[in-house]
């Protein structure tokens, strides 16, 4: 698709759509896309396993996107395994930061510590516009409630020539929480010690009781994003060419 097109499609999926449950959002982007064309992309977060289980309920054969920079805690390791185990999801695709960059801006691994901006765009943003070049659309499970970023989140949005899906983009934490709980699913163990929004360990820590849930991310720091979902991403976004991405 050209930009414009994919523009156009997301605004016609938006329409049919975006007011859908989750789960049914999942089904019909799927449905449109069509087998190898749609991916997930999955940090094995706080409430990953949401999104996770609507995936698995409509096809587990769909990729599973983990980008490894290199910086998560084990736990998270730990978890993303288990959990694909649990929901039977088999099509796991690993990215991680080209060896290269990481030597020539990162040698000693600290860089997260001088420049955020500059360590999310080698160990996040450049392994995510590789990873999502392959595929026609991906989801996300961003939500409204989040960030002042993500306000307006639509569940269908263009990034160049590709879509971007957001299912979860209207529900609420409560309706996150409950749907974890009625369905026993499986969290990532660092939620019980009070990370409840959970990226790399330099740059995350543990919330205050009652505080904002991203408030752990980059605390102290005028950051809110890592930068994989932010305008700018399409320009690194290259054809058809996989990259660096291990089954």
């Amino acid at each position: 698709m050209s930009p414009e097109t994919a523009a156009e499609a997301a605004a016609a999926l938006e329409a049919a759509h975006g007011a859908r449950a989750p789960g049914e959002i999942v089904a019909a982007a799927i449905d449109r896309f069509g087998p190898g064309a749609i991916a997930v992309v999955s940090s094995f977060g706080a409430d990953s396993a949401v999104l996770l289980h609507m995936i698995a309920e409509a096809d587990r054969s769909v990729p599973v996107i983990f980008l490894d920079t290199g910086k998560h805690f084990g736990e998270t390791l730990d978890y993303r395994d288990l959990l694909l185990a649990d929901l039977g999801l088999r099509n796991l695709r690993v990215v991680a930061p080209l060896p290269e960059r990481l030597e020539a801006q990162d040698p000693a691994g600290d860089l997260h510590a001088v420049d955020a901006n500059a360590c999310c765009a080698i160990r996040k943003v450049e392994p995510m516009a590789r990873a999502v070049g392959p595929y026609a659309a991906w989801f996300t499970g961003r939500k409204r409630f989040q960030a002042a970023t993500r306000a307006a989140l639509p569940a269908f949005e263009a990034v160049g020539p590709r879509i971007r899906v957001n299912p979860l983009a209207a529900w609420s934490g409560a309706e996150i929480g409950a749907y974890i709980r009625d369905r026993g699913l499986r969290e990532n163990p660092l939620v019980a010690f009070g990370y409840l929004s959970i990226g790399c360990f330099p740059c995350t820590q543990a919330v205050a009781p009652g505080a904002d849930a991203r408030s752990g991310r980059w605390a102290g720091k005028a950051k809110t994003e890592c930068g994989i979902h932010l305008p700018g991403l399409e320009q690194g976004i290259g054809t058809r060419d996989t990259g660096r991405v291990s089954a």
